[in-house]
């Protein structure tokens, strides 16, 4: 899926999943609208993937992160808790319904692995309201980072997957300023591809 159009010179920039998982989200209008525009975050490539089934969701996701150019996944949903943009730091092991645990002998927590204080550091910076929280939401949003985060393989490098969560009141140039700066601080923090592949 990350390479679906033939090129003379590959990217070798690494890619970023940024996924909307929730289908009434007005981010995946913003989020179509940059990736028509070509936005991509410096020294990355951006990947949207939009709304669908969480379960359907998580099965795409954690296939992508198997391809070694995939290094980072961008969850972005709403926070319905605060008035500012949200990075969520973990994820409770639980279904989609709350309540009874999603895996039995699955951790209780997983812990985001995207640089979040560069993430919340970096909205600040761009004059946005933020903060982290280890507070779960539950909602697909939390779902799908306790899924990605488990499914990853034990790694020095491991991807760098996060949840970033929006108020319901932000306007579209801050939703889309809110995006692209959480992007670019988990871009950052990426390590380089190699230059050629041993086929």
């Amino acid at each position: 899926m990350l390479d679906t159009v033939a090129e003379t010179q590959p990217d070798r920039r690494p890619a970023i999943l940024v996924c909307v998982y929730e289908s009434e989200d007005p981010s995946w209008a913003a989020l179509e609208d940059m990736a028509d525009d070509g936005w991509h975050p410096h020294s990355a490539r951006a990947v949207p993937i939009g709304p669908g089934d969480p379960d359907v969701l998580a099965g795409l996701l954690t296939g992508e992160l198997e391809d070694p150019d995939c290094r980072g996944v961008l969850l972005v949903g709403r926070t319905r808790r605060t008035d500012g943009f949200r990075i969520q730091m973990r994820a409770e092991n639980r279904t989609l319904t709350g309540g009874a645990r999603l895996v039995k002998t699955g951790p209780a927590l997983a812990r985001a692995t995207a640089p979040v204080a560069e993430m919340v550091r970096a909205l600040t910076d761009a004059g946005l309201a933020a903060d982290a929280s280890s507070e779960s939401e539950e909602d697909a949003g939390s779902y799908l980072l306790y899924r990605i985060l488990t499914a990853l393989p034990d790694s020095v490098d491991a991807p760098a997957v996060g949840l970033l969560r929006v108020p319901a009141t932000t306007d579209p140039q801050d939703l889309r300023t809110g995006i692209r700066t959480a992007a670019g601080a988990i871009a950052r923090h990426l390590s380089p591809l190699p230059r050629a592949r041993l086929s």
